[in-house]
């Protein structure tokens, strides 16, 4: 696939990109020498290789999943946190209707 002034000047437009007659001229040697590398990674090989994020192996570090772990954001303090709501119902916060 090579690319065109013309094709340079609709992607330019598409991308709300202003170039000039000189820019132009310039980006079509520029697209086409990236069209081609992708060309050319489409031709490698990659038969019995698994996908990978990284490049290294990376695990998470999880921890424990305790309900209560801090006493001052744990659970059980809904009355607590409620308090201070300019309007609560039925233990959740109320807020003002914005959609009719």
């Amino acid at each position: 696939m090579s690319v065109d002034t013309a094709t340079v000047a609709k992607i330019a437009s598409l991308a709300r990109i202003k170039l000039g007659e000189g820019e132009l001229e310039a980006m079509v040697p520029e697209l086409n020498g990236i069209l081609a590398w992708v060309e050319q990674l489409g031709e490698v090989d990659v038969t019995g290789v698994e996908p990978m994020t990284a490049v290294i192996p990376n695990t998470l570090r999880l921890r424990e999943d305790e309900i209560n772990a801090d006493p001052l954001t744990g659970g059980n303090i809904r009355d607590k946190v409620l308090a201070n709501a300019p309007a609560a119902e039925h233990g959740f916060f109320g807020v003002p209707k914005v959609i009719e």
